[in-house]
């Protein structure tokens, strides 16, 4: 009888939980690393969201407002899913605050700002970032022959995508 407690991997001492999952160990640990960070890349994301919903000041106020809270509520949502894969894959999730502010990829969002705009142009900025590095992470996952997971970080695409677009349509005239 299979045990379904932590094992350490033979595999670069990565420890997983014991699973009956039948995608490679190999693949399985190459693919959390790569979910582990977009999942830093996602807390961050959904931080940044919140500190400018939290301060934008300006004419437009309630509308970014209240699309600043909606982008935030979905990031929340890619959060999760690439928690669960991580999981799902025998993975420990690493999903603190401490950990996600050491390794993210985004740029540090300006702490400093109020304005509408300029608030809209950060979080555009930290939006295509993000879309970019989900968008490698498709590649990366084809590569390593995982279709679930690519299709994962596929749906965050379309998410991000439409997302970016919403934010740019407030500076686009």
């Amino acid at each position: 009888m299979m045990t379904h407690d932590v094992k350490e991997s033979k595999l670069r001492g990565k420890r997983l939980f014991v699973t009956k999952n039948d995608v490679e160990e190999k693949t399985r640990i190459q693919v959390n690393t790569l979910l582990q960070a977009r999942l830093a890349d996602s807390i961050d994301l959904r931080a940044q969201m919140k500190q400018a919903h939290w301060n934008v000041k300006g004419p437009h106020f309630i509308g970014l407002h209240l699309l600043f809270d909606q982008i935030w509520e979905e990031s929340q949502d890619y959060a999760d899913l690439i928690a669960e894969r991580i999981a799902q894959f025998g993975g420990i999730v690493d999903g603190t605050i401490q950990t996600a502010a050491k390794t993210t990829s985004l740029d540090p969002y300006p702490s400093d700002i109020t304005d509408g705009k300029q608030h809209v142009e950060a979080l555009s900025h930290a939006l295509a970032t993000y879309g970019e590095l989900i968008r490698k992470a498709i590649e990366q996952c084809d590569e390593l022959n995982d279709k679930g997971t690519a299709d994962l970080f596929t749906e965050i695409s379309r998410g991000i995508d439409k997302n970016l677009w919403f934010l740019e349509a407030h500076i686009q005239a």
